[in-house]
Formats: structure tokens, sequence, C-alpha cells
């Protein structure tokens, strides 16, 4: 819907806020289980599987394709809290999957 048939009233999306963004998904994450927390990294079974880090305008994260003890990662920039969401979804299927392989 364009501005003018909105009367001119578009809603823009709140502004993104890294640091808070962040802290939230940690909680979320921490509810998973079985990772681990250890400040910004995550383990299973001892072996780090995610890693966080709060930028000025966006989240880096990195999901280990596998567990392994140097795991190959696969980079995310989340910049909205639809971006997060889908960063949940995907460590949720990535842990269904590695439990799956084992």
């Amino acid at each position: 819907m364009a501005d003018d048939e909105l009367g001119g009233w578009a809603i823009p999306a709140p502004a993104f806020k890294p640091d808070e963004a962040l802290v939230a998904l940690k909680r979320q994450l921490r509810d998973l289980k079985p990772l681990a927390e250890r400040g910004t990294r995550y383990e299973l079974q001892g072996r780090t599987v995610i890693e966080l880090a709060a930028g000025d305008e966006h989240i880096e994260a990195r999901l280990a394709k596998r567990p392994a003890t140097t795991p190959e990662w696969q980079r995310h920039r989340l910049a909205s809290a639809a971006d997060v969401r889908r960063f949940v979804d995907m460590v949720r299927q990535a842990l269904r999957r590695w439990e799956h392989e084992d």
C-alpha cells in the first residue's frame, strides 16, 4: 500500500538495536537444549557451534555447518528482528540435524 493510500501515515519499523537484540537472542539460545552458553559462544558437547558479536548496526553470528573441533562456519548478519528469528530457526534445524547424524 502506498503512503498516499494510508493518508501519509506509513509507520516505520522500529530501529534495530543490536545490544538489546543480542540479549534477547542469547536468552532464546539459552533455552535450546543441549546448547551450553560460554559468554558469546555456544557449545554442543564441548565443541563451539555458535559465535555472536554485536556491531554498531547489526549482530554478526557464526553457525557451524557441523560440530567439530575446528568447524567450518556459516556467517550471518542479523540487522532486524526478522533476521534474528530466522537465525534461531536455523539453529533449531541444525540441532535436529546434528542429533540425527550422531
